[in-house]
């Protein structure tokens, strides 16, 4: 059994303890930006075919007190590297330091590659080669307050790229942030989910995939796993095929979306298209105030609205639509949950609704909150 961490935004670690402990993970811990748990490799492999909610899955392989980067380099020179590259490999560091002696990152990561070729061309003469875009064994680098944790990076590139949404929209909603709000709703699939101000899609897309129990990362080429020395093909590509056996070709459920901008529902089509579901829901110009949920059972409503941060944001224009998504919900959603995803700075109190709960959340560097209410 292996220690990991799989890290998240802030606000998420709930959600994504909850997605590993369904995994079957074991000693699943909530921490401050991410989660650690245990298992084998076959659990790591699902942790990267399956969280919703995470950025990355880290094993670590090396926790130290540095006060300095040459603290730094004599602490990775004491892991018997030959144990996990060879002089043929590529490697590449990714560091963040924070409230540390060590105030450079890129000078730490520098340091910590040097140790691993140094011992190399100490003990044979030869030594890997850098390749910071594709490399055979990420290693991911995170000190503060003088606690360095070097870990091996089993995801590499982020695993919020999903793959669907190549361009890149005003203000986009990360899609591990959408899936973990979608989760935080406790909406299971069963029930029809709108998203009336769509933007490039992301919040319908997403709930999609939860609702046809498709993996986030199945059509991914690419997690950092697949470089050690210990990647098991034949056990991935059982993974794999298990989880494909288990997906539904039709949505239980209406999942739908809309916006006033048509260069928005032109991006959200294209993205839907992108991710396999373009054919199952549906993204239609609409302005707010013209929105109505269909006929039959209440379900849920979920958006992310502008939050008005950005300089020039009209304030008076902001607080109108506020106004009226609240007016929107009382005349229109009545038996339906809605939540509104926003910053605390926006004018969110211009919704005037009684909120059944407010969950705190990070959008980047943004203080948020997701808001309930519920319409009765």
């Amino acid at each position: 059994m292996q220690k990991f961490f799989a890290t998240c935004a802030r606000g998420l670690e709930p959600i994504l303890a909850t997605e590993l402990q369904a995994l079957d993970a074991l000693e699943v811990e909530a921490g401050r930006g991410g989660v650690s748990f245990a298992g084998d490799a076959a659990l790591l492999y699902r942790a990267n075919l399956w969280l919703r909610s995470a950025v990355r899955v880290l094993k670590p392989v090396l926790e130290a007190h540095v006060v300095s980067p040459d603290d730094l380099y004599a602490a990775v020179m004491t892991v018997d590297w030959m144990q996990y590259l060879t002089p043929e490999h590529t490697l590449a560091v990714d560091c963040n330091v924070r409230d540390s002696g060590i105030t450079h990152s890129q000078y730490a990561a520098r340091r910590v590659k040097d140790a691993i070729c140094d011992q190399f061309v100490a003990r044979c003469g030869r030594r890997p080669s850098v390749d910071v875009e594709r490399p055979m064994l990420g290693l991911n680098l995170h000190v503060y307050r003088d606690e360095a944790i070097l870990s091996f990076d089993s995801s590499w590139d982020s695993l919020h790229k999903r793959g669907y949404r190549p361009i890149l929209t005003k203000a986009p909603l990360n899609e591990a942030l959408a899936a973990g709000l979608i989760l935080t709703t406790g909406w299971k699939g069963d029930a029809p989910l709108f998203d009336p101000m769509c933007g490039s899609g992301s919040l319908p897309i997403e709930a999609a995939w939860i609702a046809l129990r498709r993996p986030p990362g199945m059509t991914r080429k690419h997690f950092g796993f697949m470089g050690w020395m210990d990647y098991d093909v034949g056990l991935w590509a059982a993974i794999r095929d298990e989880a494909r056996m288990g997906m539904l070709k039709k949505l239980p459920t209406t999942i739908a979306g809309s916006d006033i901008r048509p260069d928005a529902i032109e991006h959200a089509q294209g993205n839907a298209r992108a991710a396999g579901i373009g054919h199952l829901v549906n993204f239609e110009r609409k302005d707010l105030r013209e929105f109505r949920p269909p006929d039959g059972p209440p379900g849920i409503l979920i958006c992310n609205p502008p939050y008005g941060e950005r300089i020039g944001d009209d304030v008076e224009e902001l607080r109108s639509l506020y106004h009226a998504m609240g007016e929107m919900f009382f005349e229109r959603c009545r038996g339906w949950s809605c939540f509104v995803f926003t910053s605390d700075d926006a004018p969110w109190r211009e919704i005037r609704l009684k909120r059944k709960s407010v969950t705190p959340f990070w959008n980047g560097q943004i203080s948020c909150r997701l808001l309930r209410y519920d319409v009765t």
